[in-house]
C-alpha cells in the first residue's frame, strides 16, 4: 500500500471515530476502560491496514514457502489432518497399554507417553527417593521389560511414538529402540520424538539432574546419533509447554523457546555436525492458551522467525530445515476443578486455536485433570473434541483462514517484535546458559504468573466458575482409578529382572559407559548396550550421577 493510500485510510478511520463511533461511545460507554490479552498486552478496539507494516511476499507469503507465516505444507490440513496425539500414561506398563489401544480403536493417529515422577528424575520404582510417587503422573518404567509390556501388540513401524521425558531421555529412547529390534522393527524405520528438552527445564519444569553443560553435551549425543541412525525421529521436541504453564506470557514463551532451540543448533554444530543433517528432525511443543487470537499469532511468528534464523543465521540450505514443526497441547493451567464439564469448552477453543494455527500434532485435555489423571470417558470427549474440528467445523478446508486479518497481522508482527527483544536481552546477558544461571528467565516468568493472578485476585480477568458465576454442584463426572496391586506388581517385576539377567554383561556395559561418559565419546551406544542387557534406568543414570554431579539450583533473591 502506498503513502497515498494509507493516508486515505487513515483520514477516513479518523472520520469514522468522530461521525460513527464517538456518538455511539456518548450513548453506551464500553465494557471495560482496557481490554487486554491473556499476556496483559492492550488490544486496540480496531485494527486496520494502518496496523500492518511490510510487504506481503516479505511477511505472510504462500504456504509452503519461506517465510512459512501462512504453514509449512501447501495444502496444511486440507492434505493431511494433523496427527491426534493423546497424551497417556499412568500405573503399570499394562494400565496404559491397555490405553493406548482404547485411543487407537477410537481414532487416535499417535501415541504421546506420560512417565511418572521417579521415571522422570531417572529412579527406579522400588528406590527410596520415588516412594509414594508410582505410577501418579505417568507409567513407571524402570526396564526395557517394562517397555516391552508397555508397547506389546503395538506395531511401532506403523504408529509414531512421542515421549515427555528429559535428563533421561537418552535411556528410555535407547529402551523404545530396543523394545522395537525386539519387534524386528530396525531403528531407521522409528518414528517420532523425545522431547529431550533440558534447558526448559532449568528454566520452567525443575525436572533436571545433571548440571547444565553435561545435560547439554548428553542432548548433542542424541542429536548426532539421530542423525546418523533414525532419519525419522525429532531427537528434541524444543518444548514452549511447560516455560507457559509456570506462568510465562505468549511472548515469553515464544521467546524463550526458540532462543532454547537456536542454542541447541548451536551446540549442534559446534559438535561438527551439518545443519542440514540435523535441523530438519527438530520440532517444537507449544502450549495454547486461553486467548484465541493471541495464540494463533504466536504459532504464526515462530513459523516466520524459526524459518529467519535458520536461513539467515545458520546458513541452512534445505527447505525442510526452516520449516518449525509443532506439536499442541491444549493448556492445563486454564483448567478448573470447579464446574470441570465446562473444560470441555476451553479445551475446544484452545484446539480450534491451535489447528488455525496450524499445528502438525495435538493434543486436547480432559475435562477432569484438574482432579486427577484422566477417565477413559473423559478422555474420550477429549479426543471427540479434536474429531469434530477435523470433520465438522469446516477450519480445515482452507489453508490459514485468518490471514490477512488486520487484527491477526498486526499480533503476529507485536509477537515476532516482543520475541527479537527477548532474544537481545539474553544475549546481553552471554547467552542462554548464563541467562539460566543468573535466573533471568525464571524471575520473568515469575512476574508475569504474579501480574496474571492479581489480575484475577482484582477481577480484572474473570475465570468462569471460579470467580464468576460459580456454583456448589457436587461434582458429577467419574474419576480414574489406578490398580491398587499395580506398585506390588512392578516391583516384582524388576525383581525378576534382576534376578533373571546376566548381571555380568550389565556391569560390563556399565563400565564401558562410565569410559565414555568420562571421557568424550558418544554416550548413546553404550546407554543402548547397557538397555539390551536390561540395565535398569536408575542403573544407567547413577553412572552419569557420578561422572557429571548433582546440579542445584542457585538461589535468586
Amino acid at each position: 500500500m502506498n503513502k497515498k493510500e494509507r493516508e486515505k485510510i487513515k483520514n477516513a478511520l479518523e472520520q469514522w471515530e468522530r461521525t460513527t463511533l464517538q456518538p455511539t461511545l456518548e450513548r453506551r460507554a464500553e465494557r471495560s476502560e482496557e481490554f487486554i490479552t491473556a499476556s496483559s498486552d492492550p488490544v486496540k478496539r480496531l485494527y486496520t491496514p494502518l496496523d500492518v507494516e511490510g510487504e506481503y511476499a516479505e511477511k505472510l507469503g504462500f504456504p509452503g514457502e519461506y517465510p512459512f507465516t501462512r504453514g509449512v505444507h501447501p495444502t496444511m490440513h486440507r492434505g493431511r489432518l494433523w496427527t491426534m496425539r493423546m497424551f497417556a500414561g499412568f500405573g503399570t506398563a499394562e494400565e496404559t497399554n491397555a490405553r493406548f489401544k482404547y485411543l487407537l480403536e477410537q481414532g487416535q493417529t499417535g501415541l504421546s507417553v506420560a512417565f511418572d515422577l521417579p521415571t522422570l528424575m531417572g529412579y527406579d520404582t522400588d528406590a527410596p527417593q520415588a516412594m509414594g510417587e508410582f505410577g501418579k503422573c505417568g507409567v513407571a518404567i524402570s526396564s526395557l521389560k517394562d517397555m516391552e509390556i508397555l508397547f506389546d501388540g503395538i506395531p511401532l513401524d506403523k504408529v509414531t511414538t512421542s515421549m515427555t521425558i528429559n535428563s533421561p531421555a537418552a535411556v528410555v529412547w535407547a529402551m523404545y529402540i530396543a523394545a522395537a529390534e525386539q519387534q524386528g522393527v530396525p531403528m531407521y524405520q522409528l518414528g517420532g520424538t523425545i522431547q529431550n528438552d533440558i534447558l526448559k527445564e532449568y528454566i520452567a519444569q525443575k525436572e533436571y539432574i545433571f548440571p547444565p553443560h553435561p545435560s547439554m553435551r548428553l542432548v548433542t549425543d542424541t542429536v548426532e546419533f539421530g542423525s546418523e541412525n533414525l532419519p525419522q525421529w525429532n531427537t528434541i521436541s524444543i518444548s514452549g509447554y511447560h516455560i507457559r504453564e509456570a506462568g510465562a506470557t505468549a511472548a515469553q514463551e515464544l521467546a524463550f523457546t526458540l532462543i532454547d532451540g537456536i542454542e541447541y543448533v548451536r551446540w549442534a554444530l559446534e559438535r561438527g555436525l551439518d545443519v542440514d543433517a540435523f535441523a530438519p528432525r527438530l520440532s517444537y511443543f507449544f502450549n495454547c492458551h486461553n486467548d484465541f487470537l493471541e495464540e494463533i499469532a504466536k504459532f504464526r511468528a515462530a513459523r516466520r522467525i524459526w524459518a529467519r534464523e535458520m536461513r539467515e543465521t545458520f546458513g541452512a540450505q534445505n527447505p525442510r530445515s526452516w520449516w518449525l514443526r509443532f506439536h499442541t497441547q491444549t493448556a492445563g493451567c486454564t483448567l478448573t476443578a470447579k464446574q470441570p464439564e465446562i473444560n470441555i469448552v476451553r479445551v475446544a477453543i484452545q484446539a480450534l486455536a491451535a489447528v488455525l494455527g496450524g499445528t502438525q500434532s495435538l493434543h486436547t485435555n480432559s475435562m477432569d485433570e484438574a482432579l486427577a489423571l484422566p477417565s477413559e470417558f473423559a478422555v474420550t470427549v477429549a479426543l471427540r473434541t479434536q474429531q469434530i474440528i477435523a470433520h465438522e467445523s469446516g477450519v480445515v478446508n482452507t489453508v490459514d483462514p485468518l490471514g490477512g486479518s488486520y487484527a491477526i497481522e498486526a499480533l503476529t508482527d507485536r509477537m515476532e517484535q516482543q520475541a527479537y527483544d527477548y532474544f537481545a536481552r539474553i544475549e546481553a546477558l552471554g547467552g542462554v546458559l548464563p541467562a539460566i544461571e543468573l535466573g533471568f528467565f525464571q524471575q520473568e516468568i515469575a512476574d508475569a504468573a504474579y501480574r496474571y493472578q492479581r489480575e484475577i485476585d482484582a477481577q480484572r480477568r474473570v475465570i468462569v466458575g471460579v470467580n464468576e458465576y460459580a456454583d456448589d454442584e457436587p461434582l458429577r463426572i467419574p474419576l480414574l482409578e489406578m490398580d491398587p496391586q499395580g506398585y506390588e506388581r512392578q516391583r516384582a517385576r524388576l525383581e525378576q529382572v534382576r534376578k533373571e539377567r546376566d548381571n555380568g554383561a550389565v556391569g560390563q556395559a556399565l563400565d564401558r559407559l562410565r569410559i565414555a561418559a568420562e571421557g568424550s565419546e558418544n554416550t548413546m551406544p553404550h546407554i543402548l548396550r547397557a538397555v539390551r542387557a536390561y540395565a535398569t534406568l536408575q542403573e544407567v543414570m547413577d553412572i552419569f550421577r557420578e561422572v557429571f554431579g548433582l546440579y542445584q539450583e542457585p538461589m535468586i533473591l
